[in-house]
């Protein structure tokens, strides 16, 4: 090419529309045998290649336009490593030049990449913190393959997209480069130029680690490696707490509305001072995991994280990186698990987000009809691209790697599943067998599920899923989608709406509380009461139950005592667990100064008890998706609203005998009946007077009679309480 340079090419790197700029710019070995520079740095006015030591001139570089470009023949004919010195109204130095280096992208990733099977795409892709040559910088990677340019901008280059245009790896559409003396801290956003050569808004890095605190939008270098964790012990016996046998007792937290410090301007709490408030809580309170509302980067706080944007970078809201991982540190120290909700169903339109992203439908798909969500008003990830798909299933196992999370409940599994999901007739596009399975997106969460199992088999994968599809937490190998756990929205539903009604009227809802039985043991499921059923006008927990203050404190008692010991694991949102009155609000704290009154106060104790019978008690965890966990012994008796079953454990011989009274109507010597002759120990009465009730009980011991009932041998003279549970253990 010689030292010199076409105006066609030198018009291209100054309006920074050269589609190779790295055949151009840096060090080259000329068809003589020589090496020569050529280097573009806007408002330079001399410019001369150093020795890399900095003390010899190796050659003065000529302009060849006053924009900046500057080229030189060096009186070498090997490359070797070398400093520019440039000079301009700024002053002079030296500096590193970023088209001297060679890509350091192993083409095997790359090819992985492509074939949807690169586990740790993000050890590559993004802004990595590298030392080349000797040089430390950062290498910036971005996939946008119909991009004509792509550049790295931000504080170091003066936003300015012409100054370091990345080099397009092709055929991978992945465009990548070294930038010497970048490190932690240095914001920056790639700037594209779409097919068309028209420059596009600037974007968030898609594999960004760290972001500016929102409102504002740019993406941060971070360093992953330099956390020093203290969580092996917990991380070697972590199988304990999460399978199918654990108690699994889970409190749902949105971190930035659980406790606010109003003194100093209702602000967040970060992640470290919540390490120290919001764990010994759960810790005091018996919950046994943490789910924590999406922490992943999101611009909107009314969207509560559901809206993400950048899917690798934790939230700075509450701090840094290192901040959430001590909090994680912290969790597990203290044994607790801890869950995220994970967000690969949609991402919003924001314009520095994923939309768009090189000028064509990339990460989204074309067709409005798949590709945006009505509903929402989002955008629906192509599960069918490959590249698409490996961006997520890498990013489930970053947040399990690099934040050693115990696992990942998947939210709103249903809207990936179904192409007509909230889709009415002519509103959305059949698969190629004319169904409405979106068959892309079942194999993309059967294969996410298959390598963080493969990766990590002792995590979580939990999936909201409110549909009747089969299989959700069976093994992909038997035909299921591969989940270790399904929430049970259909119990959530039956049984709010049950406990909702007048209880003159619950015999005629009787069977909300029956019908979850018939499925119970279908899936392994958790009960939820989440954040989604107190907002948008549903009210509080407390405030659906009917009758006065008393009636509806005891109502929700025995609820939730239903609710414990029914199968499946528990979820409770925050405030849940001490009757919060009014609807969560996300904008402030939940309302800690409800439990000066007695009665929310004893909601409280109540959960306590609760999770301490839970996690002490194998009949309630242990065999919670095998039929013979559970046996009803009074499912009929609608008249009285009474229901009675056992539990029954896998590795103990402790039976639990549960009684619910959901009338206000006391019964006195209510028969029912048993297999086993001896006491049974009232170990659980949600009508005690610790809780708020009124203290009607079997003064702690009940001894069975001779007299058969309920199809048993034997039976017992029980006194229910008006609107209460009361559960038993067997003692011979």
């Amino acid at each position: 090419m010689g030292v010199n340079l076409s105006s066609e090419t030198l018009q291209a790197i100054i309006d920074s529309n050269h589609s190779d700029i790295f055949s151009c710019l840096g060090m080259h070995t000329e068809e003589d045998g020589h090496v020569s520079v050529r280097a573009f740095v806007p408002g330079v006015q001399r410019m001369a290649v150093y020795s890399y030591d900095g003390m010899d001139c190796i050659a003065e570089m000529a302009c060849l336009h006053e924009e900046g470009v500057f080229a030189a023949t060096l009186p070498i004919k090997e490359r070797i490593p070398y400093l520019l010195k440039i000079e301009g109204e700024f002053g002079e130095h030296l500096m590193e030049d970023p088209y001297r280096f060679s890509s350091t992208i192993d083409e095997h990733d790359l090819y992985l990449l492509g074939e949807g099977k690169n586990e740790r795409a993000y050890e590559f892709m993004g802004a990595q913190l590298k030392t080349v040559d000797g040089v430390d910088g950062v290498r910036f990677a971005v996939w946008a393959p119909n991009a004509s340019r792509v550049s790295v901008v931000g504080g170091f280059n003066f936003w300015d997209g012409r100054r370091h245009v990345m080099r397009k790896l092709v055929p991978s559409g992945v465009w990548e480069i070294f930038i010497p003396g970048v490190g932690v801290g240095e914001q920056y956003k790639f700037e594209l130029k779409d097919q068309y050569g028209h420059l596009l808004p600037h974007k968030a890095d898609p594999y960004g680690f760290f972001a500016q605190k929102a409102p504002e939008q740019a993406s941060v270098v971070e360093d992953h490696s330099r956390y020093e964790w203290h969580d092996g012990e917990w991380l070697e016996q972590r199988h304990r707490y999460t399978r199918n046998n654990s108690p699994i007792s889970v409190y749902e937290v949105h971190l930035g509305s659980w406790r606010r410090v109003t003194e100093q301007g209702n602000r967040y709490l970060n992640y470290r001072e919540l390490a120290t408030t919001l764990i010994p809580y759960v810790k005091e309170m018996g919950f046994t995991h943490l789910q924590l509302m999406p922490v992943s980067e999101y611009p909107f706080d009314g969207s509560w994280g559901y809206q993400p944007v950048g899917m690798y970078a934790a939230t700075a809201r509450y701090g840094g990186i290192d901040d959430f991982k001590y909090f994680v540190d912290q969790c597990h120290q203290a044994g607790i698990a801890v869950l995220i909700d994970w967000v690969p169903g949609h991402f919003p339109t924001d314009a520095h987000g994923l939309g768009r992203f090189d000028g064509t439908p990339l990460y989204e798909h074309a067709d409005s009809r798949q590709g945006f969500h009505p509903d929402w008003n989002t955008y629906i990830y192509n599960y069918g691209r490959t590249e698409v798909a490996n961006y997520l299933m890498a990013n489930a196992l970053f947040w399990l790697d690099r934040f050693h999370i115990d696992g990942l409940r998947v939210d709103a599994v249903a809207s990936m599943l179904y192409l007509d999901y909230s889709r009415n007739d002519g509103e959305w596009v059949a698969n190629r067998f004319g169904g409405r399975e979106n068959l892309e997106a079942i194999d993309f969460i059967k294969a996410t599920n298959e390598r963080v199992y493969k990766n990590f088999p002792d995590v979580m994968m939990v999936a909201e899923e409110s549909t009747a599809w089969p299989g959700v937490s069976k093994p992909t190998y038997t035909g299921g989608l591969g989940f270790g756990f399904k929430w049970n929205m259909g119990w959530m539903n039956d049984s709010l709406e049950y406990v909702s009604k007048e209880p003159v009227h619950r015999k005629y809802h009787h069977h909300n509380m029956t019908f979850s039985l018939l499925y119970a043991f279908s899936e392994n499921f958790i009960l939820p009461l989440s954040h989604d059923e107190v907002v948008h006008g549903k009210g509080s927990i407390l405030a659906r139950m009917p009758g006065d203050a008393w009636q509806q404190f005891a109502n929700l008692r025995a609820y939730y005592a239903f609710m414990w010991t029914h199968p499946g694991k528990k979820l409770m949102f925050m405030g849940c667990e001490f009757g919060q009155g009014p609807e969560w609000d996300h904008d402030n704290s939940i309302c800690w100064h409800q439990l000066d009154v007695p009665e929310h106060a004893g909601v409280q104790r109540l959960i306590q008890d609760l999770n301490r019978l839970y996690v002490n008690s194998p009949a309630l965890h242990d065999n919670d998706s095998e039929p013979n966990g559970f046996e009803w012994i009074e499912a009929d008796d609608r008249h009285n609203s009474i229901f009675v079953y056992a539990r029954k454990s896998l590795t103990s011989n402790k039976t639990l005998l549960v009684i619910c009274n959901m009338t206000p109507v006391y019964r006195e010597g209510y028969r029912v009946g048993v297999n086993l002759a001896g006491q049974y120990r009232e170990v659980l009465n949600t009508d005690s007077e610790l809780y708020g009730g009124s203290n009607k009980g079997n003064a702690g011991v009940v001894v069975s009679e001779d007299e058969a009932w309920h199809g048993r041998s034997k039976s017992l003279l029980v006194n229910v309480p008006p609107l209460a549970t009361v559960v038993f253990e067997y003692e011979a």
